[in-house]
């Protein structure tokens, strides 16, 4: 799988790919011109990170695709300032100047979800932020982490 290089995370520590993973994990694929990327996503997000904590790694990518493809020296200050001082992100965020990792992925917009397994199996591919994207990838995250803490 394609994979952020570490210059690209531009929030947090890098992660390594899925395949280097020892535990389960889950990627939003987002665009902050997405209402439901930053009005649904982000927040759940969040939430799933107080909920698993250390036991499901967890990270953003932010793309250009299906959005305006803008120069990286204006969409990273932008990012930065949202991931650590508007949203305060607990996980990292890397950056798709180009929206080569999002087409690679196959994702069908935005926010697209990944869930892996400890080893880099994906396990389930949803696009969207409603309510019942998050309550599926909720399930499938307490499944994987063996339930709340």
């Amino acid at each position: 799988m394609d994979w952020p290089a570490p210059a690209d995370f531009v929030h947090g520590e890098p992660l390594p790919p899925p395949g280097e993973w020892d535990r389960p994990g889950l990627v939003m694929v987002f665009n902050l011109e997405c209402p439901g990327c930053v009005s649904r996503g982000i927040p759940f997000l969040k939430r799933l990170h107080a909920e698993f904590g250390e036991r499901v790694g967890l990270m953003a990518l932010h793309t250009s695709r299906g959005h305006r493809r803008l120069p990286r020296e204006d969409v990273e200050p932008t990012l930065v300032r949202f991931a650590k001082d508007f949203a305060r992100l607990p996980f990292p965020v890397a950056l798709d100047v180009g929206g080569d990792l999002a087409r690679a992925w196959g994702t069908e917009g935005t926010p697209h979800w990944f869930a892996f397994a400890p080893g880099g199996a994906l396990l389930r591919s949803v696009y969207g932020s409603q309510e019942n994207a998050q309550t599926r990838l909720e399930y499938l995250l307490e499944e994987l982490a063996g339930g709340t803490a």
